[in-house]
């Protein structure tokens, strides 16, 4: 198995402060998307490989949720059936994004 690529917050937030072309998928669940998300596309965890049309093979593309745990485990199941060599797991999640940004 390939190693994961991994990317932090703040890396993340420069892509989306540069408009870089890349995709990003949210992998949690509805209510939590509802709650707060960082503008991706959602596709819950449960549902992933069913999805695989959604998901950009030509550009990089970022995957988060929560805290960093079911992104993972999107990234491993997505590349256990498919020859992805483009997906990012986001370090930390939400939950680092809100600790970082969203501070008072």
């Amino acid at each position: 198995m390939q190693e994961m690529k991994n990317i932090t917050v703040t890396e993340l937030f420069e892509l989306l402060h540069t408009k870089e072309n890349f995709q990003l998928i949210d992998t949690r669940e509805p209510h939590e998307h509802a709650e707060f998300n960082l503008g991706g596309i959602l596709i819950p965890l449960g549902d992933i490989i069913k999805n695989i049309e959604q998901i950009e093979k030509e550009k990089p593309v970022v995957l988060y949720c929560r805290h960093g745990i079911r992104s993972q485990i999107a990234i491993q199941r997505l590349q256990e059936k498919f020859p992805f060599k483009n997906l990012i797991n986001l370090t930390g999640g939400t939950e680092a994004w809100i600790r970082q940004f969203k501070q008072p």
